[in-house]
């Protein structure tokens, strides 16, 4: 699945330079996080992370290091379910506690990434509700299948360009086939050097 779904403010990456952004959902995750933040930081890099709620909520010092070294944080969840497998009152009691968790944290996320990307005909109004916009993705890594850093960066080396939306996982959610995210990492660094040969900025969405 690939969309972007327009919300109430715009998603884009700030900055002039031809941009492309790099998006993590279903962290933070303890061991993975912080060596992506190395990697990024690097670079110069900056990145959009959509959180897990009670993840983010037992890792506080990865959410204060993401937010102080210039990263997005927008919102996943705080259950990772499909939004078209529960009903409307089920979802808007999850997104306000994940809100409320993340809110204890002193974060207010303005973008959402729902679980899988799936959305009900509901979901829009919602996002609305909370004064939300919506954001998918142009480009998609299946990192949770365990293919290689190699393997990925193959696959999606067409699209890595000016304004594309990167999806990637610093966590490991439902359904992965991995037991860690170390190629999402080795592919990160690909990436990287792919914005520098080609003149690219590697940015937040806002």
């Amino acid at each position: 699945m690939s969309w972007v779904a327009r919300g109430r403010c715009p998603h884009r990456a700030v900055s002039d330079v031809p941009t492309l952004a790099l998006t993590f959902d279903d962290g933070p995750d303890r061991r993975t996080t912080p060596r992506l933040l190395d990697i990024l930081a690097g670079a110069g890099a900056r990145a959009t992370f959509f959180v897990m709620a009670d993840r983010a909520a037992a890792s506080p010092e990865l959410m204060a290091r993401m937010t102080d070294e210039g990263h997005a944080v927008g919102l996943h969840c705080l259950e990772h379910v499909r939004h078209r497998d529960r009903d409307v009152a089920w979802v808007r009691s999850d997104t306000a506690r994940a809100l409320d968790a993340l809110a204890a944290l002193g974060l207010r996320p303005r973008l959402w990434r729902t679980p899988w990307g799936d959305r009900a005909p509901w979901t829009a109004a919602l996002a609305d509700e909370h004064r939300l916009a919506l954001v998918g993705w142009t480009v998609d890594t299946h990192d949770w299948r365990g293919d290689s850093a190699d393997a990925m960066f193959a696959a999606t080396r067409a699209g890595l360009r000016a304004g594309a939306i990167v999806l990637a996982h610093d966590g490991i959610g439902p359904g992965a086939r991995r037991d860690d995210a170390e190629q999402t990492l080795g592919f990160t660094g690909r990436v990287i050097d792919h914005a520098e040969r080609h003149g690219l900025r590697l940015g937040a969405l806002e």
